[in-house]
């Protein structure tokens, strides 16, 4: 049993030209097709969440540099 194609016959289908076109004004006809999808998008983050982060990386950073003036002083 073969299934039938999404696609409409050209040759049953009415106000197609020869090659397939269809008449300036005319809608061409429906194609199978699918709807909607199929997992949920994931809900973006927010926007303060971004701005922790980015804190969060300059206090580290802020860190280190102390962290290494401190042993450079020390070791001089």
């Amino acid at each position: 049993m073969t299934a039938t194609p999404p696609d409409p016959d050209p040759q049953r289908t009415p106000g197609l030209e020869p090659g397939g076109g269809v008449r300036p004004g005319d809608t061409p006809p429906e194609s199978g097709q699918t709807s909607g999808l199929s997992h949920r998008e994931p809900t973006p983050p927010k926007a303060t969440t971004g701005r922790v982060v980015i804190a969060l990386i300059m206090v580290l950073v802020v860190l280190v540099a102390a962290m290494l003036l401190t042993q450079a002083f020390l070791l001089s």
